[in-house]
């Protein structure tokens, strides 16, 4: 990465270098680990003799500073094996980014006739289905993987040719409460025909846009607004406001959007985008969801419109499960569907433990918590810790404040 030819691999690698430590079980820990699986769960004090240090030998089948000697790397050469091939991967599709080559996997198709239906069984089919051009290598795959696993994550759940059945068929993830909960979105996603015209005569009452709410929103605010747009085409039908809140909602984007004065009439300050198609609108909040929702800004939720989606939100994670500690019971509250994806299996089950840790029973699982048929196929690498790799969206489960049904007691009965 040191002798990159782009210069913002360069930069990369110099980071890594000044951030991240050595994982060799010599070294002194510098962090508690985060799960069992974290190099950082080999380090034992009682027999670690070496004080933490940097990484700074980059490994020469991948490319990635990995180690902070080339003893340490060679006599670690095991452990660092079983990542090896990862880490080349990612390092290669990084400098594809960076090649100037043209990318006709990033060029998306328009809207198709309502009659063509689209195969949500995994990537490939949908990619076929929606007469994506052909992409015939892995590396071009990933990339396009990359930016369309945040739409088609929320389309694979939501559309009423999803792949995930209910848990009563053989694989099945959705729960009965699921079933229902989903059943209600689906109505209004794939609504009837009307009949309606431009006529006076054929004049229809217009139902409100389906509205999803992507909270703590980073990168996937700054996606290209043609990736977002594939949403919609999967309900041709119904209008969408895609809301994003999070205070890292407008990260690296100032000059792009500079961020709005609050005003009265504008008090969150929000950058609303209503020109990108006629079926949708994007709307961006810099602010925590907890102070909007006590603001009663959204209010009211509607469980046959409304959709909340948390793309891999730490509910649990140490340094961010304060953040959520508030906002949760608030989203519980709506009693609408919460679709929430984690990289990986652990991190799903530490968000769902934490979960029920803090509000018990009052919490419906929709869906098993299980792999991501729509994940990113490409690796990507936590600049603070080489070794920790991960895939965005590997895994998804949905979840929904729990519901209390009146039951009609007979006079006579007792």
């Amino acid at each position: 990465m040191s002798e990159s030819p782009s210069p913002n691999i360069r930069k990369r690698a110099a980071f890594i270098k000044s951030h991240a430590y050595c994982p060799h079980p010599s070294h002194h820990p510098t962090r508690m680990a985060l799960s069992p699986h974290d190099p950082e769960s080999r380090k034992d004090p009682a027999n670690a003799s070496i004080p933490p240090s940097l990484v700074q030998f980059e490994c020469p089948d991948c490319g990635i500073p990995v180690s902070c000697s080339e003893e340490h790397w060679a006599d670690d050469y095991e452990s660092h094996m079983e990542l090896c091939d990862t880490l080349r991967e990612i390092n290669e599709d990084d400098h594809d980014l960076r090649s100037g080559r043209h990318f006709p996997e990033f060029e998306s198709p328009g809207q198709q006739m309502e009659e063509v239906l689209v195969n949500m069984t995994n990537w490939d089919t949908y990619l076929y289905t929606r007469e994506y051009q052909a992409i015939n290598d892995d590396r071009s795959l990933r990339q396009a993987t990359r930016l369309l696993t945040y739409p088609l994550t929320i389309g694979s759940i939501l559309s009423e040719l999803s792949p995930y059945e209910s848990i009563h068929r053989k694989g099945g993830r959705l729960t009965t409460e699921g079933l229902r909960s989903l059943a209600a979105l689906r109505y209004s996603l794939h609504p009837p025909r009307t009949g309606g015209d431009m006529t006076v005569k054929g004049l229809r009452p217009t139902p409100p846009p389906m509205r999803i709410f992507i909270l703590g929103a980073r990168a996937e605010s700054s996606l290209p607004r043609e990736a977002w747009i594939q949403l919609s085409f999967l309900f041709p039908r119904v209008p969408f406001h895609l809301i994003f809140i999070g205070p890292e909602a407008m990260a690296n984007r100032d000059r792009e959007f500079p961020l709005p004065e609050r005003t009265p009439a504008n008090p969150f300050g929000a950058i609303v985008e209503d020109r990108i198609s006629n079926h949708m609108k994007i709307t961006t909040y810099v602010e925590y969801y907890h102070t909007l929702h006590q603001a009663g800004f959204f209010q009211p939720f509607d469980p046959y419109f409304d959709c909340f989606v948390l793309f891999h939100p730490g509910l649990g994670h140490p340094a961010s499960a304060h953040e959520w500690s508030e906002t949760l019971p608030q989203l519980l509250e709506t009693k609408v569907p919460i679709i929430s994806t984690g990289y990986t299996e652990w991190d799903m089950r530490r968000d769902i433990d934490w979960c029920k840790e803090k509000v018990g029973g009052e919490m419906d699982i929709l869906m098993e918590p299980g792999e991501n048929k729509f994940r990113s196929l490409r690796w990507d690498l936590n600049d603070y810790d080489p070794s920790d790799v991960s895939c965005g969206n590997w895994g998804v489960w949905t979840f929904r404040g729990k519901r209390y049904e009146t039951q009609m007691k007979d006079e006579h009965e007792g």
